[in-house]
């Protein structure tokens, strides 16, 4: 009886797809890492993703990064960007930036926004006729000790969202590893188990409890809206790349205008135009936009 439950809970592709393991890991950790090689995506197209990263980081800033070396100039952030320092009093350098709105860049980030595996992981969590588009953006990270300060920058993404949350999750994220992630080079941090706790981080204790997501590069991350988690400093030369898709429940308001603002032809260049189209929203409509309900009529 209960192997007969647990089937039924899971849905076929996440079946089809092998994905029992990460799906236990998912409730059990409220995160998981795919491997490459279940992934589906290939390291040459991991490769050619990471290439085409710094090309848009180099036009969006005007100098070059070098995986081995990190920029090629020295950067700073104005007084107004340091967002860092307004919200948790951390007085440093940040050395990362987003780039954003990145699936109207080029079709290989389309590609990857729709990942099978990806998509059917973050369909369990969040529901899979519910699940929809919230933001895509890439993280560009370079060496620097103070990362995102003192508190590693923890927190859970669903965090707009009043309490009290339930069990299933109203967003969920998918960050891909296009670099090596290790504890020195600036990896992920999370706190094991922190979505059940259905609440933000309390500090100093989610700093004691974060550990490092540990990945090779290819390895995809899922993880839960209520998980915490942040990112540690990267202590090394060279940089960490990688590439957030996150996903969110229907009724939930979106980070980026994606129905309303993304170019709708460039939907069709993808693998897959109608699963990108459900996911972008754009045949979601208000169900009272217009009258939808039987009136009366007098009868004569």
């Amino acid at each position: 009886m209960e192997r007969a439950t647990t089937r039924t809970r899971l849905s076929p592709e996440v079946q089809e797809l092998g994905l029992e393991d990460f799906v236990l890991q998912l409730e059990v950790d409220g995160l998981c890492v795919v491997p490459p090689e279940k992934t589906g995506v290939q390291p040459e197209v991991i490769a050619a993703i990471r290439d085409q990263l710094l090309v848009e980081a180099e036009r969006m800033v005007g100098c070059r990064f070098d995986l081995e070396e990190g920029p090629a100039s020295a950067l700073t952030m104005s007084a107004d960007d340091n967002v860092i320092a307004r919200t948790t009093g951390d007085e440093g350098e940040p050395t990362q930036f987003l780039v954003q709105q990145l699936c109207a860049r080029d079709r290989l980030f389309r590609d990857l926004a729709i990942n099978p595996v990806g998509l059917a992981l973050i369909r369990h969590m969040v529901g899979r006729r519910a699940t929809r588009f919230s933001s895509h953006n890439a993280f560009i990270k370079w060496q620097g000790a103070f990362g995102y300060g003192q508190n590693l920058g923890l927190h859970c993404d669903q965090l707009a969202v009043p309490r009290p949350w339930g069990r299933n999750a109203l967003t969920a994220n998918t960050n891909w590893c296009l670099t090596d992630y290790t504890h020195e080079d600036g990896a992920l941090a999370y706190v094991p188990g922190s979505h059940r706790r259905m609440e933000p981080p309390r500090f100093p204790e989610a700093v004691e409890l974060a550990v490092p997501v540990e990945a090779p590069a290819g390895s995809m991350i899922v993880f839960h809206g209520a998980t915490w988690h942040g990112a540690f400093p990267r202590m090394t030369p060279g940089m960490r790349l990688s590439i957030a898709n996150y996903f969110r429940h229907y009724m939930i308001l979106p980070q980026d205008d994606i129905k309303n603002l993304f170019p709708r032809e460039l939907a069709d260049d993808c693998s897959d135009p109608t699963l990108f189209a459900t996911l972008a929203g754009f045949a979601d409509e208000f169900p009272y936009t217009q009258q939808n309900q039987r009136i009366p009529r007098i009868t004569s």
